[in-house]
């Protein structure tokens, strides 16, 4: 299964629906600038798509993360939390931020693909 993305600019790599991966995307890195911390959410926590899961904060400001998916936090990237910048020098692979069991594995189809993300985010 391929990387989805969201328009509130986070990805997921569902390819283990009991442990899909969450981060911010590499434009979404970009536009922070560098980043000195995150929030991430606690283990068990649930959310719903759409909802705030965690906070990025870099030295030009702060912004929410969301959930592209409902379900279940099941593990933390305390790698991150230990060295923020993660999120910048590795987005889409150590720079992960969550991983969440997902309730329904329906919600990716109303995620985009990368080709349509990346469209999406030259224009936002």
């Amino acid at each position: 299964m391929s990387i989805k993305y969201s328009k509130e600019h986070e990805w997921i790599n569902a390819a283990n629906p009991q442990a899909a991966i969450v981060g911010i995307t590499v434009h979404a890195q970009d536009a922070l600038g560098d980043v000195v911390f995150v929030d991430l959410p606690a283990v068990g926590a649930t959310f719903k798509a759409g909802e705030v899961a965690g906070v990025v904060e870099s030295v030009k400001a702060a912004a929410d993360v969301y959930m592209p998916v409902t379900g279940e936090i099941v593990e933390v990237n305390e790698a991150l939390r230990a060295d923020p910048a993660l999120a910048n020098s590795d987005p889409l692979d150590s720079g992960w931020f969550f991983k969440v069991k997902m309730s329904n594995a329906s919600e990716l189809e109303g995620l985009m693909e990368e080709t349509a993300y990346n469209d999406f985010a030259k224009d936002n």
